[in-house]
Formats: structure tokens, C-alpha cells, sequence
């Protein structure tokens, strides 16, 4: 603060003046005591205790708010700042400090630990998203994407092809987990706590859509708790412009999901989605992954103006995802 400005509320004084509020000086100066005997000397450590404490809480605040003053006041505070929405229930940043609150940052972060899963069938083959678990080779994808595969094919961020096999699928989650042969060094992604999302978050989802690997698009939270059912059924297969059909509100989407479904909660996205992005993840401002994709509405591309993506995605938590990781380690369902 500048020599002449004041903070409002504050009374001003003249250069002789004095607040009228302190109490006046006493008439006489009072005579000074002589000592019975030398000053005992206090111990160092007490002296010093106040301005210790002082500097390590001055040396925490500015390794919190270095760099990005607003992004860690906000941490600090619990408060959330102009243009930076993150979830708060993530415990690890996984950007860098640099790129914190930014969709580059998270793609440049989490990229290298989604993948693309190629599955080959007697009817055919579909391409579909993943993500690493492990550094030797865990992947979690949507169990929509490997069911009834002969073959499973897993190209990762670097360009390497993996064969992979399936360790263990719940149909009724849309959850497989399959396992790369000979991997190990891979990154693996950081699982985030899905509970603590809300309505408005900003995220960002990556995965294959029509073969385009590492594809990177933005968006918000736009619903929670969505009902959202899926065929369970393997033969029913990739239909209506490539999407797996589901249904939502009553309403079928992407074709029939036949008589065998399941209904599991999920967070809802205008994060743009195409067939493709089918495992792959929803991740929060962070780098934490919040979701594995699951669901959209997929248009059949006849007319120009319907085609592509229309903000309708879903995801599954992540926190069914972890709930469900042992069973699906143990070779459930396979």
C-alpha cells in the first residue's frame, strides 16, 4: 500500500495528531527499577518459535498459490476462481502447475494412458477406447467393446500394437478388463473419485472415435445419476451409425437394445462423443479419471445437418469402476 493511500473506514490524521483512542502518555515517565541481579536469558528455540512458525507457513502458502496465484488460493480456500472448474474430490494433480485448469494440460498429461481397442468377431469387427490401469498392461474398456472377440488388438499412445485377452467382464456395468501381452513401462492413468463431481464441472474425454486415436474434446458435467440402459445381449452389436444402442428416458437410441439389458448410473456429457470413444475416459481439470464413456447418441448421418456429435454422452463413475476392478481381476464373467 502506497504512502498516501488508506484503506476506507480509517480516520486521518494530521502530522501532529494522535488517536484519540490510544490512551495519553503518563505525566511523570516512570523511574526505572534497578535490577536485584542479571537478566536471565531466555533459551534461544522460545525466541524464535514465532517467526519459525511464521516462515514455514509463509513457505507453504508460496509453493501452494507459485506460479497460478488463483488456481491455489482456490485449493487452499475450498473457493473455486473465474474459469478454472475442476472436481473437487480429485486428490492428485496430475497436470503440471503450468498447464493446471487447461484441456491442453490434461491431454498432454493423460493421453499417453488411453488407448485403442480393436476387437475382431465372426460378425465382424468394432473399434473401441481403453484405459491403463497398470504399468504392465491392465486396460478397463466398456465390455460392449471386446464381447464375443476372437481377437483383441490394442494400439497405445506411442503407436506400439499389443495383442491382448480378456481377464474379466461385467455385462451388467458394461466393464471388461483385458490384459496386453509382454507390456510393462506403460503409463497408468489415475482413478479420481466420482462422487464428488457436480453439475458444471468442465472435463475432458479421450479415446478413438472411428479409428482417430487420441482424439481430444471438452465439455461439462451436464447431469448426474442418469439411468441409462444397455443391451447386455453380445450379438446386438455396433448398429445405427456405429453406435452401441441404449436407452435413455424411455427412448431407444442408436437401434434396438433387444430383451437382455442392464440399467446402471451415469454422469451425463455434452462432451462431444462419436462411436469409437466407447471405453475410453472422462477425466476431470485435474488429469483424474472420472468416468469410462459408455454411451451416445449417435445420428445415422443421412442428412449433413444431423451428423456428428450432438452433446448427448454418458459415462460410468469411476467409483463403479474401482468397486468392480476386483471381481473383474478375479475373471468374473469370463
Amino acid at each position: 500500500m502506497s504512502e498516501n493511500s488508506r484503506p476506507s473506514g480509517f480516520p486521518e490524521y494530521g502530522p501532529h495528531q494522535v488517536n484519540p483512542e490510544w490512551p495519553p502518555p503518563p505525566a511523570h515517565a516512570p523511574a526505572a527499577a534497578e535490577p536485584a541481579g542479571p537478566a536471565p536469558t531466555a533459551p534461544a528455540h522460545r525466541r524464535s518459535r514465532g517467526p519459525a512458525k511464521l516462515l514455514v507457513a509463509v513457505a507453504i502458502v508460496a509453493a501452494a498459490v507459485g506460479g497460478t496465484t488463483a488456481y491455489g488460493v482456490q485449493e487452499l480456500t475450498g473457493g473455486s476462481s473465474t474459469g478454472v472448474t475442476a472436481s473437487s474430490a480429485a486428490e492428485t494433480d496430475v497436470v503440471p502447475a503450468s498447464l493446471k485448469g487447461t484441456v491442453a494440460g490434461v491431454a498432454k498429461s493423460v493421453s499417453p494412458s488411453i488407448v485403442e481397442v480393436k476387437a475382431a468377431s465372426s460378425s465382424g469387427s468394432a473399434t473401441g477406447s481403453g484405459v491403463i490401469v497398470t504399468e504392465d498392461g491392465e486396460v478397463v474398456t466398456n465390455n460392449h467393446v471386446v464381447a464375443g472377440a476372437s481377437r483383441i488388438q490394442v494400439r497405445t499412445h506411442d503407436g506400439k500394437t499389443y495383442d491382448a485377452r480378456v481377464v474379466g467382464t461385467d455385462s451388467s456395468k458394461d466393464l471388461a478388463l483385458i490384459k496386453l501381452e509382454d507390456a510393462s513401462g506403460l503409463k497408468a492413468a489415475t482413478l479420481g473419485d466420482s462422487d464428488g463431481v457436480q453439475v458444471g464441472d468442465q472435463v475432458v474425454a479421450i479415446g478413438s472415435p472411428e479409428g482417430l486415436t487420441g482424439t481430444v474434446t471438452s465439455g461439462i458435467v451436464s447431469a448426474l445419476d442418469r439411468d441409462v440402459t444397455v443391451s447386455t445381449d453380445e450379438s446386438q452389436g455396433q448398429q445405427r451409425g456405429g453406435g452401441w444402442p441404449f436407452e435413455f428416458g424411455g427412448r431407444q437410441f442408436n437401434g434396438d437394445t433387444g430383451g437382455s439389458t442392464t440399467t446402471y448410473k451415469a454422469i451425463q456429457t455434452d462432451a462431444s462423443l462419436n462411436p469409437g470413444n466407447s471405453g475410453g475416459a472422462l477425466i476431470d481439470m485435474n488429469g483424474n479419471i472420472i468416468g469410462i464413456n459408455s454411451a451416445m447418441y449417435a445420428p445415422s448421418g443421412a442428412e449433413s445437418s444431423t451428423a456428428g456429435s450432438v452433446g448427448l454422452g454418458f459415462a460410468i463413475p469411476v467409483n463403479t469402476l474401482k468397486a468392480d476392478l476386483p471381481d473383474l481381476r478375479a475373471g468374473a464373467g469370463s
